[in-house]
């Protein structure tokens, strides 16, 4: 079980204390701290990441993926992908479960309070619905991580969760610690007082990222997960080392780390997707892309729409470009001169409209 320094309140008052986690902010970690706070500025107001849903829900599928194999569930990332998409998925019906609850607990991550026991509870039982017992319970029994015969950590007494957990809570509450900081603190105490049954590492990962998005939004769709599974005996390694100092630093490095690695790729991947997109339209492209918008027309209802008479010639000169450029594509593309044959928006062309 992990110690907790006994701290006063205020020098020469022992009466109150504050159970304060041990912890230390290295260089490495307050240099990933302030690139942090930059890059989010950046990515927030330099980029359409906030109004990117599309990319939001692929960010969140990737998140789900990447914290449910760290576990060791084996569905693939376009097998998750179906799953939530309601499709038939030939797989273990616990993995399959593992990835709805996940959805879930995560669809309802912006409703939950963090330093509240009774939201981190209630995420718990969202998450594990169905899959284990003690489902948004703290545990009743003890608990050990394993290497083969060897143990490897051993969670705190049951008897002792309760108190240690509020003790968390209140510390982070009250402390004046970035929350950048105190999130990646909560993610590794969650995973030494191992408060549950299962799904410890699931909870500290999902923690983590609630502290980060009450900081700011937009980490709420921002899959800090894929990179620790994408770097799994780094982060074994990290909770390794900070278990044997008794202080949380070197997990701190590490997951921060991990943090600006992440945001980094989604500002690369906006500044391109940007960059792809900076086509030069016609008022009258722009005009029809608008007319396509949550509708499926023929080529006379999107040229009476922009108030213009229907023929060939235009056609060429106005949609034909917006269908090479990927903004519109056709409903029966096998046949482009079908009598049947309507235009949409695509997904880029979704994202023009947005943009302008």
């Amino acid at each position: 079980m992990n110690d907790y320094f006994l701290l006063p309140k205020q020098e020469g008052d022992l009466s109150e204390m504050v159970n304060k986690p041990p912890y230390t902010i290295t260089e490495k970690a307050a240099d990933y701290l302030a690139k942090i706070v930059e890059t989010v500025t950046r990515l927030e107001y330099g980029t359409e990441f906030k109004r990117d849903t599309l990319l939001h829900r692929e960010n969140r599928l990737r998140t789900i993926h990447s914290s449910l194999a760290i576990e060791g569930n084996s569905l693939t990332l376009g097998e998750v992908t179906a799953v939530i998409e309601g499709k038939v998925v030939a797989g273990k019906q616990t993995e399959i479960k593992e990835v709805k609850n996940a959805y879930e607990a995560y669809d309802m991550i912006m409703t939950l309070d963090p330093y509240a026991i009774e939201d981190f509870l209630k995420a718990h039982k969202l998450m594990t619905d169905g899959l284990v017992i003690e489902s948004g319970k703290f545990r009743s029994g003890n608990v050990g991580v394993f290497n083969g015969d060897v143990a490897v950590h051993i969670g705190a007494r049951p008897q002792f969760i309760s108190g240690l957990m509020k003790n968390l809570f209140d510390w982070a509450k009250e402390s004046e610690l970035h929350p950048v900081l105190k999130s990646a603190i909560l993610h590794y105490e969650i995973e030494i007082i191992h408060p549950f049954a299962d799904g410890n590492g699931r909870m500290g990962r999902l923690w983590q990222t609630l502290l980060l998005a009450n900081w700011n939004t937009i980490f709420a769709w921002i899959p800090m997960e894929s990179v620790l599974y994408q770097n799994r005996p780094q982060y074994y390694q990290a909770i390794k080392d900070a278990r044997s100092a008794n202080d949380s630093g070197a997990f701190i490095e590490f997951t921060l780390s991990a943090v600006l690695d992440i945001i980094i790729d989604q500002e690369k991947h906006q500044v391109k997707h940007q960059d792809e997109h900076q086509v030069e339209l016609t008022e009258v492209q722009l005009l029809a892309l608008k007319a396509l918008d949550g509708k499926i027309l023929s080529r006379k209802e999107i040229f009476t729409a922009i108030g213009m008479s229907v023929g060939s010639r235009s056609f060429k000169r106005h949609i034909a470009p917006l269908l090479t450029e990927g903004f519109v594509e056709m409903t029966v593309p096998d046949k482009p001169n079908s009598k049947l044959q309507r235009y949409r928006l695509t997904d880029d062309g979704k994202s023009v409209i947005r943009e302008r």
